[in-house]
């Protein structure tokens, strides 16, 4: 004897497996067709970081900190920028740092 029940109810799941795949596929495409197309403007940092040996000079940071990491991932100094121009010594044992003002990371080596 045949379960009308049981085959209605797989054919539904069947039918809402294919017509979900269908949407999956197919929305992609009707995005594109239907959506405006903006603009993403990318503001490039005007902050720079020159290193000779311990000396820092860092120029566009007003109102940043620089973060000073070792390469183990560990901050070992954080200074507050205080002016357009700025230029420092960096008190730090011989090794490799890592500098972070705002977006812009430099690696540097102390020797």
């Amino acid at each position: 004897m045949v379960n009308y029940k049981k085959c209605t109810e797989n054919m539904i799941k069947k039918f809402q497996i294919l017509a979900l795949a269908l949407f999956l596929t197919g929305a992609p495409m009707s995005l594109i067709a239907q959506g405006d197309h903006e603009e993403i403007e990318t503001e490039l940092s005007a902050v720079t970081l020159n290193v000779n040996g311990s000396k820092i000079h860092i120029t566009g940071a007003d109102g940043e900190t620089l973060e000073v990491y070792n390469l183990t991932g560990v901050k070992v100094a954080t200074i507050r920028i205080d002016s357009n121009d700025k230029s420092m010594t960096l008190n730090l044992q011989r090794g490799c740092y890592i500098l972070k003002v705002g977006k812009v990371v430099r690696k540097i080596s102390i020797r």
